[in-house]
C-alpha cells in the first residue's frame, strides 16, 4: 500500500503546490508503482480534483504539430492528435495563428537532439512577440526527448510550458489545462501497459494511399547504444483484436498500404487474454541469442501477419522495424506464400565485424548474420533487403570497419540507413565502454560505408532494367509534375511518365493513373535510389502476377 499512500499526497501537493516541483514528485511515485503493479498511476485514471470539466476541454484552441525523428513519432504524432481532437482542439498547418506548439521529439542521436534546442530558440522568439490580446502561447516537448531530458528541458528553457513522454499522450488535455494557470506541467512516466490500443490515430493526409500501424511499443533488447528501452520503456504489444479492426476500417477508407509498427515489431506477442498464454516456445532465427529470459506463449507476429494479410487481398503489408533474431521460418514462408505482403525485409546489421557486434550486445555473430541472409533468399526469391550500419561505434578498429565494407559488398542491399555513433546517456555503451573513435573518424568510415552501400545498391537495382515493376501510385514526382511517382513491392521509389495507359478492368479503355491505383511499370534505368521506366496498365493485386 505504500505506493498508493505516496500518490495521495502528490494528488493534495497538486492542488496546492508549483507543478514543476510536483511532476519530479509524480515520476518517482508513481514510477513505483507502475513498475511494481504493472498498471497506470492511480492519479491519472480519476479526474483530477484540482480541474473542472470545462478547464479540460481545448474550447477550439489550434494546436500546431511539429514532427522529428522516426516513423514511430509520426504514428505518435496521429495518436496525441486524436486525443487532443476529442478534447475539442482545433489542428492548424499555420505556425501564426495557433495557440498550442507541440514537437514530437527525437533522441536516438545528439544531432536530433540539437535540432529541437534550435527550434525552441526560434520558437522562443515568436512566443515573446505574441500579442497578448490573443492569450499566451503554449510550447510543449513530446516523445523521447521529453522522456530524456526532463527537467533540464523545464530548467534550461522557461518557454516550454509542458513535457508529455511516450506513454502519457492521454494526460495532454490535463497538462494543457495545467499551463493555462501558468505553471509548468511534466508526466514522462512510463508505462508496462500502455499501447494506445483503443485510440484510433487521425491521418495528417486525408487522400493517403498508405498508413502506419503501431501493434507494440518498447524494446526489450537492451543493445548497448540504444536509447530506446530507455525512452519508450518495455516492449508491449496491442491485443490482436484492435490491431485487426484499425486495418480494416484503413481498407474502408480505401488506403492500398498499411505498415506494422514497432521498435521490434516482428517481437510481437499478444498475452492479453488467458488463453494465449500457453507454453509454447519462441522460436528464434538460427544462430541468434537474447538478452533476455526466453519468453514463451501468446498470439505471435506470423499469427497477427497471417490476420492482417487475410483483410484485403488488395491492401499491401509491410513492417518495420525487425530484430533479425525474430525470424523464424514460419514467418519467412508466410511472406514468401501472400501475394500482398510485399517481399522485402530490414535486417539492421549494425556492423560487419563479430567482436563489434558482441560489444553491440545485438545477439549474433557476422556468421549468423549472412547465414540468415542466404535463408531469407533462399525462402522468398527475388526479397529486397534493407538494413542499419553505425560507424565508429565504441573501440571500432580500422579492421572491423572494413569487414563492415565487405558485408556491404557480400550482401548488397537495395537500401540502407547509415550513421555515424551517438553515445547516449543511460545506454550500456555509455556506462561500461569509452567512445573512443574520433569524430572524423567517424565521419570518414561513414563516408566509406555511404560509397559501398549506393556502388552495391546502383549494381542490385540495375538488374531490376528490362523487367516489370508493380508499383503503387503515391502522387506526382516532386520532381517533376508531368511523372508520377510510386514504390515497388521491394518499397524502391518508382518514377515514370503521367499519360493515358490501358485500365486491365476495363479494355480497351484508356486512364491516367491516379494515388492508390496499382500500375505495371517496365523498368528502363536505374540508380542507387529510384528505379524508372514507363506504365504499362493499370491493374489490381490479383491480376499483376498473371501480367507480370
Amino acid at each position: 500500500m505504500q505506493p498508493l499512500r505516496c500518490v495521495l499526497r502528490v494528488q493534495r501537493a497538486l492542488h496546492w503546490g508549483p507543478w514543476a516541483s510536483v511532476s519530479r514528485l509524480l515520476l518517482s511515485t508513481c514510477g513505483a508503482h507502475s513498475r511494481l503493479h504493472g498498471t497506470a498511476c492511480p492519479e491519472a485514471e480519476d479526474p483530477p480534483p484540482y480541474l473542472t470539466a470545462d478547464e479540460l476541454r481545448g474550447r477550439q484552441r489550434k494546436v500546431y504539430l511539429e514532427t522529428y525523428g522516426c516513423q514511430m513519432n509520426v504514428n505518435d504524432t496521429e495518436i496525441a492528435w486524436s486525443i487532443l481532437q476529442k478534447s475539442g482542439y482545433l489542428r492548424t498547418s499555420d505556425l501564426q495563428e495557433a495557440d498550442v506548439i507541440l514537437l514530437v521529439t527525437c533522441s536516438i542521436r545528439e544531432k536530433a537532439e540539437q535540432t529541437i534546442w534550435n527550434r525552441l530558440r526560434q520558437l522562443k522568439a515568436l512566443k515573446t512577440k505574441r500579442l497578448r490580446s490573443r492569450g499566451p502561447l503554449r510550447i510543449g516537448i513530446l516523445g523521447c526527448m521529453a522522456e530524456r531530458l526532463k527537467e533540464e528541458i523545464l530548467n534550461r528553457e522557461k518557454m516550454v510550458d509542458l513535457l508529455a513522454g511516450p506513454d502519457a499522450y492521454r494526460d495532454l488535455p490535463r497538462l494543457l489545462a495545467v499551463t493555462e494557470s501558468g505553471q509548468q506541467a511534466a508526466n514522462v512516466l512510463l508505462s508496462l501497459d500502455e499501447t494506445y490500443a483503443d485510440v484510433m490515430p487521425v491521418q495528417a493526409s486525408p487522400g493517403a494511399t498508405s498508413a502506419f500501424v503501431s501493434i507494440m511499443r518498447g524494446c526489450d533488447n537492451m543493445c548497448s547504444y540504444c536509447i530506446v528501452p530507455f525512452t519508450r520503456g518495455r516492449e508491449r504489444s496491442r491485443p490482436v483484436a484492435s490491431i485487426l479492426e484499425e486495418v480494416r476500417q484503413l481498407s474502408e477508407q480505401g488506403l492500398k498500404e498499411v505498415t506494422l509498427l514497432g521498435q521490434n515489431v516482428n517481437s510481437f506477442r499478444d498475452n492479453s487474454e488467458i488463453q494465449f498464454n500457453n507454453a509454447v516456445p519462441t522460436n528464434l532465427s538460427r544462430g541468434f541469442t537474447t538478452n533476455y529470459k526466453t519468453k514463451q506463449g501468446g498470439l505471435r507476429f506470423a499469427h497477427l501477419l497471417d490476420q492482417v494479410s487475410r483483410i484485403d487481398p488488395e491492401m499491401r503489408i509491410r513492417f518495420t522495424s525487425p530484430h533479425p533474431k525474430d525470424f523464424p521460418d514460419e514467418v519467412l514462408q508466410l511472406i514468401g506464400e501472400r501475394d500482398n505482403i510485399c517481399k522485402q525485409i530490414h535486417l539492421p546489421a549494425q556492423s560487419g565485424s563479430s567482436r563489434v557486434l558482441e560489444a553491440m550486445r545485438r545477439g549474433y555473430s557476422r556468421e549468423a548474420y549472412v547465414e540468415l541472409v542466404h535463408h531469407i533468399r533462399e525462402s522468398i526469391p527475388g526479397v529486397s533487403l534493407s538494413s542499419d550500419f553505425i560507424a565508429g561505434f565504441c573501440g571500432e578498429t580500422e579492421e572491423d570497419h572494413l569487414q563492415t565494407v565487405s558485408l556491404l559488398r557480400e550482401v548488397r542491399y537495395n537500401i540502407g540507413f547509415l550513421f555515424a555513433y551517438s553515445m547516449r546517456q543511460k545506454t550500456r555503451a555509455y556506462h561500461r565502454l569509452k567512445d573512443d573513435v574520433p569524430e572524423e573518424v567517424k565521419l570518414r568510415r561513414l563516408e566509406e560505408l555511404i560509397t559501398v552501400f549506393r556502388e552495391e545498391a546502383t549494381k542490385v537495382n540495375r538488374s531490376s532494367v528490362g523487367r516489370t515493376e508493380l508499383v503503387l501510385v503515391e502522387g506526382l514526382s516532386k520532381r517533376s509534375a508531368s511523372d508520377l511517382c510510386g514504390r515497388n513491392d521491394g518499397n524502391l521509389k518508382v518514377i515514370f511518365p503521367d499519360v493515358e495507359m490501358e485500365d486491365v478492368a476495363s479494355p480497351g479503355l484508356r486512364v491516367r493513373a491516379q494515388p492508390g491505383d496499382y500500375v505495371l511499370v517496365k523498368i528502363t534505368s536505374a540508380s542507387s535510389q529510384t528505379l524508372k521506366g514507363h506504365g504499362l496498365c493499370r491493374t489490381t493485386l490479383k491480376d499483376s502476377a498473371a501480367q507480370r
